[in-house]
């Protein structure tokens, strides 16, 4: 449900006009624009920094990051088959662009910031021809690569006061590079565009103008806008059929330039940065990515955008379903609450509060309103239908409430802080106020869990303690003890035992009646485990956390029986939906995962 939208260039349109390409971590989404089915490439160890389709659309080339002075990989795809062909690796650190020639005999890389080089494959082959230092000593870095539309043996690189025409000779096995020359200019090149006909580009710059070069005398002819530069730099450019030019730029703004004026004829705003800029076909439609996440489509007569998809771009810190339907679920970020439709998944609703993050997130049991924790102490509620806020309870803790539940009668609501108090608050109609105060714990709660006759309750926390608290009398029945910090806890649906989570990567299965340990099973190998919950019948069990893994359990066995790959950050909360139809897992890269729940006997 996502798109790394930090990523320049990201989003690429095949040439068969039927997909959409983007990075998500450390896969890469190919998504079809009719049916929006994906399918996605997994072969990267670390998140992916570039993307590039061949021309013919045979090929799909990308590459990743990787720590400092290990050999970043670049994997070469077969589109149609989806499978991994080969892997390409001699940049270290990062690959900071790809490009294929036009008839797809080449494969170009630039390497970052400290590696620095330029390399070209071959692609049949699957092996480097040769490669050189991508700038000048006294000039800076090269970012961006782009190949020519017609000639195999030319392409370009800029970047940091630096453009570079380079030519290749295959026969002596080397590149030869030409400077550009510019003039007095001084800038920082953030894309190109290369002509149809290879005799002219345009490159965007950080000050907000477009410069135009010759191919062949390799010198600046014009540039623009003069007067009034594009605010926040020009981060992404396109060229149309009809010579006209598509600028997006920092400020999120997308538009339409003519003539050598550069003169703006229209224009349009969308959310965030603009990152990339994706023509469909010949163009009467086009694609722009931003750094928001989101992914809009555009109509180029018409100069309209339609949002396609959307996204969080900060992590997630829960995910909720109201009671008893499977079609909506709610999740949460820093800025907002989005809520999302199931079968069709798209986002229905976005409830923004700024500059704030939501930590916690909870249904009530009567679906009139949605419950949230936030980072600045206060508890909000909304209304599900419209996002209007019914009230707000300030200060409910000192550090920020951290977790949250509500009772089945819809009129209470418990609060987890950071400071680890656990506060009752009593809703009326027009009214909420403090109930109880239960103070034991000594560090943050994480998770809060209530039977459902609501006379007990069972609260982790990150000082190493479950506590179960009696709701009648409000004191406590049992402790939980543990050499670890506890990141969630469920009831077992017959509640006579529950199940935790925590740092010491172990599942813990415990009694409630006395809180004496039943079992530990070994939950993932490596990293805690986050979020957890348990089916309707108490057979099997969800469990996902920093080993990027969601794991299905079965609960008697303690036993693994699927495991579900596709995360490339932590996992930080999961659900198994009401009816055992999907398993939604969220995670601190912003990515929302949708699940088959398996056919179980």
């Amino acid at each position: 449900l996502s798109l790394s939208g930090h990523i320049p260039c990201g989003l690429i349109c095949h040439p068969d006009k039927e997909h959409v390409l983007y990075p998500l971590g450390c896969t890469v989404v190919i998504q079809e624009l009719g049916s929006k089915k994906q399918t996605f490439l997994h072969g990267h160890t670390n998140n992916v920094s570039c993307v590039a389709v061949s021309r013919n659309g045979t090929y799909v080339a990308s590459g990743q990051v990787t720590f400092l002075g290990f050999k970043a990989d670049i994997i070469l795809w077969d589109f149609q088959r989806k499978e991994l062909l080969a892997r390409l690796s001699l940049h270290k650190g990062k690959v900071q662009g790809l490009a294929f020639s036009p008839n797809s005999l080449y494969l170009v890389s630039l390497g970052g910031l400290d590696d620095g080089s330029v390399v070209v494959w071959n692609v049949e082959k699957r092996e480097a021809i040769c490669g050189s230092p991508a700038s000048a000593l006294r000039a800076g870095n090269a970012t961006v690569l782009l190949c020519s539309s017609s000639r195999d043996d030319i392409f370009i690189t800029a970047g940091n006061g630096t453009i570079r025409v380079w030519e290749l000779d295959v026969a002596n096995r080397k590149i030869h590079p030409a400077e550009c020359q510019t003039g007095q200019l001084k800038r920082v090149i953030t894309c190109i565009k290369m002509a149809d006909d290879d005799n002219y580009f345009y490159v965007g710059t950080s000050s907000g103008d477009v410069l135009k070069v010759t191919t062949r005398s390799k010198l600046m002819t014009n540039y623009g806008p003069q007067k009034e530069k594009f605010s926040s730099g020009v981060t992404a450019l396109l060229l149309l059929k009809t010579g006209d030019l598509v600028v997006g730029t920092g400020g999120g703004i997308v538009a339409l330039c003519k003539g050598s004026s550069y003169k703006v004829t229209k224009r349009i705003h969308v959310e965030g940065a603009v990152t990339c800029l994706a023509l469909r076909g010949e163009g009467p439609q086009l694609f722009a990515g931003t750094n928001a996440c989101q992914i809009y489509s555009i109509d180029c007569a018409a100069f309209r955008e339609e949002l396609l998809t959307a996204c969080h771009s900060q992590p997630v810190h829960d995910v909720a379903f109201p009671l008893g339907t499977s079609d909506l679920f709610a999740t949460c970020s820093k800025n907002d609450i989005r809520v999302w439709h199931t079968p069709e998944k798209r986002e229905l609703l976005r409830i923004v509060v700024p500059n704030v993050t939501c930590c916690a997130i909870d249904f009530m049991r009567d679906g009139k309103s949605i419950i949230s924790a936030w980072d600045d102490g206060r508890i909000r509620a909304f209304l599900p239908e419209t996002g209007r806020q019914l009230y707000q309870i300030e200060h409910a803790h000192s550090l920020g409430v951290t977790a949250i539940a509500t009772t089945s009668d819809s009129k209470r609501i418990l609060s987890g802080g950071g400071e680890g108090q656990v506060r009752l608050w009593e809703i009326g109609e027009r009214s909420h106020k403090l109930g109880e105060i239960l103070k034991e714990h000594v560090s943050a709660v994480s998770c809060i869990k209530l039977k459902k006759n609501d006379l007990e309750c069972v609260t982790a926390s990150l000082d190493g303690t479950c506590i179960i608290w009696d709701m009648v009398h409000f004191v406590r029945k049992q402790l939980i003890l543990a050499n670890t910090l506890f990141k969630c806890v469920c009831y077992h649906p017959e509640e006579y035992q529950i199940i935790t989570g925590g740092t010491d990567r172990q599942i813990g299965y415990w009694e409630v009646f006395d809180g004496s340990a039943i079992r530990e099973v070994e939950g993932s190998a490596s990293g805690s485990i986050n979020g957890m919950d348990i089916a309707s019948d108490g057979a099997y069990f969800v469990t996902g956390g920093d080993d990027h893994l969601v794991k299905l359990w079965d609960y008697k066995e303690g036993a693994v029986t699927h495991v579900g790959v596709g995360h490339s950050g932590n996992i930080t909360r999961l659900k198994i939906c009401p009816g055992n139809k999907y398993i939604v897992s969220v995670s601190a890269d912003g990515a929302i995962l949708l699940w088959k729940y398996p056919d179980l006997p």
